[in-house]
């Protein structure tokens, strides 16, 4: 995410012709581009970073699964 922002960013810049934004070349948008489909494709899971966010978020909803069943054991609310 923190690589497509500023993508969007600088296209803005460039379409809107802001400043020194609105003269550069197309390449460096197309570099950054293709940088942020490798970081998605193949970085991201080379180094695993897509599985960590599956599984904290199914150890989260474990946890909560866990807590209700105690509580409606418990007759707590």
């Amino acid at each position: 995410m923190l690589l497509i922002l500023p993508l969007v960013l600088l296209l803005v810049l460039k379409l809107a012709n802001v400043w020194i934004f609105g003269t550069m070349s197309w390449w460096w948008f197309i570099g950054l581009a293709v940088l942020v489909f490798l970081w998605f494709e193949f970085f991201e899971r080379m180094l695993g970073m897509d599985k960590r966010k599956d599984i904290a978020h199914y150890e989260k909803m474990q946890q909560e699964r866990v807590k209700r069943q105690f509580d409606k054991k418990t007759g707590r609310r």
